[in-house]
């Protein structure tokens, strides 16, 4: 049997400001499709001979938004392991391999990255059916991503280019190259883009990290001793202190550069890793002058030009080779070229401490969302969402009081020991220190509220929360 392990812990922040640590790109649905990166890369495996249901391992930031997209999908049984804070791919892989290991320490875990795209499914199911065999003898087989230009933006796995096997010899992984050698490593031949999809035995993984990053093993297998299963809502919560005595460090460095077991099968399956701007442009379908535009778009005189508009009218003129990226609350434009720097744009907003570096105006709930609408010193206004049963947890606040205003359904609201109705175009007041809390009773219709909040500090952990149905009074 094959058990995926999803990947689902990165930032994306080279696709800013779509992207943000608050709500990364393998959450998000791009290129105007139905279903988001995560749930891409789960439908990925359907098909495969002796799947199993997979593992994802991602930020307790994102649980929820995670749990509802694999609910989303069907899936009956969901396993989702929390990483209370990232330490990169080697301990995310880590958690995974000891809670298979319990059962079975010969389970084959298919690792991939949940932020790829991949469009020949029926290649890709190809190449893990040739290297299950090679793997369950003790191999660890990583997927090399067969170029198709030359790139700077991906690490490179070099092989026995005389080896004429489906399964060839690792050689070396190389760091990413400049523009001069990457084009020396496609001349030579024998290199892939390394593409960070494995597969191995949990068993055969664990015993390479135990021999050559043992520390990771040994922090790891202490957070998962203190496991706490969340059956009901799926989570599987680790320990933290523990966890947090574990270097971060990715896998190659762990254990691929040092390790005699590893094989790499070419993988040539129209891959992208949706990296960037740029790399999102390449996929997307374009207009006859080369742009790719997404949303409420008008281009006059542009030409190979990637604009996204997602809440308003953007229009372009006499303009070439750009990236035009419209949000709620920021807009980003950039030389299609210029991938590599929007990190670093990112991390200059952050040090002059602008929010929107992180959080996304719309934030996500458990319960639904809530779009800040706007936001001074001495109010903000916010437009929130309920889904059908959904309730907010018994809260108070130190700074801040509430007006609420139902605009569509109905809401059930608890106020102190009262608790009231109220229909369309009703509403009520929360004053500063009240407890509180607001219930959808529909089973099928969602409330939908305008609140205003009135004070002097309006952050979300101004939240004393004394009931929550959602299990965060201790994770917030």
């Amino acid at each position: 049997m094959i058990t995926p392990v999803i990947l689902a812990g990165g930032s994306g922040t080279r696709l800013w400001p779509w992207s943000r640590s608050s709500h990364p790109k393998q959450l998000i649905a791009l290129q105007s499709e139905q279903h988001t990166l995560l749930q891409k890369t789960i439908q990925r495996c359907d098909g495969i001979a002796n799947i199993e249901n997979p593992i994802v391992v991602c930020n307790e930031e994102h649980r929820f938004m995670v749990g509802e997209q694999l609910q989303e999908l069907g899936l009956k049984h969901r396993t989702i392991i929390l990483e209370p804070f990232t330490r990169d791919t080697a301990p995310a892989i880590a958690l995974a391999a000891l809670y298979l290991a319990d059962n079975n320490p010969n389970a084959l875990m298919l690792v991939m990255p949940a932020d790829q795209v991949i469009g020949n499914r029926n290649a890709f199911h190809k190449a893990v059916q040739q290297a299950s065999t090679a793997a369950q003898k003790g191999a660890i087989v990583t997927f090399g991503i067969v170029p198709t230009k030359v790139n700077t933006n991906f690490g490179y796995i070099k092989t026995d280019v005389a080896s004429t096997s489906s399964l060839k010899t690792v050689v070396a992984f190389k760091e990413k190259p400049d523009d001069e050698t990457a084009r020396g490593f496609l001349k030579e031949g024998g290199y892939f883009w390394n593409g960070g999809i494995f597969l191995m035995t949990a068993s055969t993984y664990l015993a390479e990290l135990e021999k050559y990053t043992p520390e990771i093993v040994a922090a790891s297998r202490k957070a998962m001793n203190g496991i706490r299963s969340d059956e009901k809502l799926d989570f599987l919560r680790i320990d933290k202190e523990e966890f947090a005595l574990s270097p971060s460090i990715s896998i190659d460095y762990a254990v691929m550069e040092s390790t005699d077991k590893a094989l790499l099968i070419p993988l040539d399956a129209d891959w992208n890793d949706l990296g960037s701007w740029s790399a999102l442009w390449e996929v997307a379908d374009k207009d006859g002058c080369g742009n790719a535009l997404f949303g409420d778009v008008v281009a006059y005189q542009t030409s190979d030009t990637a604009v996204f508009s997602q809440k308003r009218l953007v229009a372009t003129s006499g303009v070439k080779d750009l990236v035009v990226v419209e949000t709620a609350d920021a807009v980003l434009v950039s030389n299609r070229s210029g991938d590599s720097d929007i990190k670093q744009l990112v991390s200059q907003l952050r040090a002059a401490g602008h929010l929107q570096a992180d959080q996304n105006r719309k934030v996500y709930r458990p319960w639904g969302w809530y779009d800040s609408i706007e936001i001074s010193k001495s109010f903000q206004v916010k437009r929130i969402k309920l889904k059908p049963r959904a309730r907010i947890s018994v809260q108070s606040h130190k700074f801040r009081a509430e007006h609420w205003v139902v605009v569509s359904g109905t809401a059930r609201v608890f106020r102190g020991e009262e608790e009231s109705t109220l229909e369309e175009n009703e509403s009520t007041f929360i004053p500063i220190g009240m407890k509180h809390s607001l219930h959808n009773p529909s089973t099928s219709k969602p409330l939908e509220i305008i609140e205003v909040q009135t004070g002097t500090y309006f952050g979300e952990d101004d939240i004393e929360r004394f009931e929550d149905k959602y299990g965060r009074l201790e994770a917030n």
